[in-house]
């Protein structure tokens, strides 16, 4: 049984990894801060530990055999001995990056791919075996409109390009894989789901799937960076956010990547919104 350490196990992504790789029949670490009061799947190991603090992973990684990794963090600072702590200890680490990564820019369009193809470069050079999954936008993203609608049933904020939302669970479908099989090493898998979505699609979808309907409307973004700041979100965060809506171009990319991983077709934003319907009424 291998022993996989999941970074962002209590999160979006990295809860459904480590979902993924218990029903395996996988050993799962969850890396958290405080194992004492951290909620993990059932089966797995809470073990203490900060990517912000290199030396503290050293117990989590003593044993582990592959690393799910998730940056959490705005800057790629800390970055490099993080991956020199863990490539110390494991043979295979994957890692969760963009599919707006473009290998042939010296410079990426925004600041959030930017730092995403920086942890890339960081991660192929550190020595252990490793596959980048270059997701694209995440569906999950779409629960931080959930009190809008809850409460107005009308999303605002700044528009971004129309991308091929792609379902969390198919990102994890294939994270485990990678994790768990060989054929991955120095891939760049990218992960879509199967149509290309704007906002406002999105946000309709949603209010069907919780039979109400909501619509998204365009704000200006000097409007969207007040009322994100009022809403406590971090000053560095919100203008990483505004930078990418305001500079990631149009993509009409779609992949079949996931269902040749995983042997079964990327979920629709429809499948994802009537999943989680109970989570925007």
């Amino acid at each position: 049984m291998s022993e996989i350490l999941v970074t962002g196990a209590t999160g979006n992504v990295g809860r459904q990894v480590a979902l993924r790789l218990l029903a395996a029949g996988n050993g799962v670490r969850a890396l958290v801060r405080d194992p004492g009061s951290a909620v993990v799947p059932t089966g797995a190991t809470a073990v203490g530990g900060d990517l912000s603090a290199p030396d503290t992973l050293e117990e989590a990684l003593t044993g582990a055999e592959a690393v799910f990794l998730i940056w959490p963090f705005l800057t790629a600072e800390r970055a490099p001995a993080v991956l020199e702590k863990i490539a110390g200890h494991v043979r295979r680490v994957v890692y969760v990056s963009s599919s707006g990564v473009r290998e042939d820019a010296e410079r990426q369009t925004d600041p959030i791919n930017q730092l995403h193809a920086d942890i890339e470069r960081l991660t192929e050079k550190s020595g252990p075996e490793w596959t980048v999954l270059r997701a694209d936008t995440l569906a999950s993203n779409a629960l931080g409109w959930a009190e809008q609608i809850r409460t107005t049933h009308v999303v605002r904020g700044p528009d971004i390009a129309a991308t091929a939302v792609v379902h969390e669970g198919d990102v994890a479908a294939v994270a485990a894989r990678a994790l768990t099989e060989d054929g991955h090493a120095g891939a760049r898998h990218i992960l879509t789901g199967p149509r290309v979505l704007s906002r406002t699609e999105q946000v309709e979808t949603i209010g069907e799937a919780i039979g109400s309907p909501a619509r998204f409307e365009k704000v200006p973004v000097e409007a969207a960076r007040q009322q994100m700041l009022a809403d406590g979100r971090p000053p560095a965060l919100v203008e990483a956010l505004l930078g990418s809506a305001a500079t990631r171009p149009a993509s009409q990319l779609i992949t079949s990547t996931v269902e040749e991983i995983t042997g079964a077709p990327a979920r629709t934003f429809r499948a994802w919104a009537e999943e989680h319907a109970d989570d925007f009424r």
